[in-house]
């Protein structure tokens, strides 16, 4: 019998991106939808777009026998000095609330150098020695504070239009950086955005992925958007983040396999990046997701 890993979803999924957006969907229609669509367990998503009081938000979950994984928070190590308080401060919220809620683990996603709200260039893409030094150094810090202080394990997320996207720049990543302090979100999706194999990045550092982000990428958007160097929002209003399924890549089955190969207690968290989508759009597909990852492998759990 093939072990089975935790699978649940996100607002992500929903099309939430912002804390509060006006043709975002309401976040109590988000948790009856994730309830309906067969998910027991969720991310936080943007801090403010689910209530933030922990009894609150502890009362809204129980009702719908709903429970959270992570959080979430966004750094820039590689800048300016002042990036400690700013990552420190969204700790404090985020990890704050989720430790309560009997999470575990927080997903932190690096500063882009492409804006996702304007696609305006804010950076070169690329950093030199000592900003991958500051970077390494920064999320070290962070991740042994969230620990001692939170009993939270930090998963560093890849991203397309930030600075760690590629095998090559993950693989940098994980050599500069300490295993007991940072670890992988590896995400599917962003991770198959820059032609990067999941599966050869789980064989190689295996004891590294410390969660999942599952999501799949139309190949001929995304031949697409890399032609034309198209900013990652404009590549996610076509579509390029598509319904799992299809034919997107990369298969979820042996990535699946292989996440319970590592850790049959890992979360593998459904995320299909549709910022902008009516609000009637996302649960047919979060119901049909979840049947195709049911139907794939027996390594996917949903308790």
């Amino acid at each position: 019998m093939v072990g089975q890993i935790r699978v649940g979803t996100a607002p992500d999924s929903w099309g939430v991106w912002f804390p509060q957006h006006p043709e975002q969907v309401p976040w109590s229609r988000f948790l009856d939808e994730v309830q309906k669509a067969g998910y027991h367990w969720i991310e936080l998503g943007p801090y403010g777009y689910l209530p933030t009081d922990p009894i609150q938000l502890a009362d809204e979950l129980a009702a719908r026998d709903l429970a959270v994984s992570a959080g979430t928070v966004f750094t820039g190590f590689h800048k300016d000095d002042d990036q400690w308080k700013r990552a420190w401060d969204q700790a404090l919220d985020v990890a704050g609330l989720v430790s309560k809620l009997g999470a575990h683990h927080l997903v932190v996603i690096p500063d882009l150098w492409r804006s996702d709200a304007t696609a305006k260039v804010l950076e070169s893409r690329e950093l030199d020695d000592h900003q991958w030094r500051k970077l390494a150094e920064g999320h070290d810090r962070l991740g042994k504070a969230l620990l001692e202080e939170f009993g939270i394990k930090q998963q560093f997320h890849s991203h397309a239009d930030s600075h760690v996207g590629t095998y090559r720049e993950v693989e940098r990543f994980l050599h500069e950086t300490d295993a007991t302090y940072t670890n992988l979100c590896l995400d599917t999706g962003h991770f198959a955005y820059y032609l990067g194999d999941n599966l050869k990045l789980m064989n190689a550092f295996p004891e590294r992925i410390g969660y999942l982000h599952l999501k799949q990428v139309h190949p001929d958007i995304l031949a697409e958007a890399l032609k034309n160097d198209m900013p990652f929002v404009d590549a996610v209003g076509k579509g390029v983040m598509t319904e799992p399924g299809g034919p997107g890549i990369p298969d979820f089955a042996p990535i699946l396999e292989k996440a319970a190969e590592i850790d049959a207690d890992m979360f593998a968290i459904v995320e299909q990046d549709m910022f902008g989508c009516s609000v009637d759009f996302p649960y047919p597909i979060a119901a049909r997701t979840r049947d195709h990852i049911a139907s794939c492998t027996q390594a996917a759990r949903f308790r």
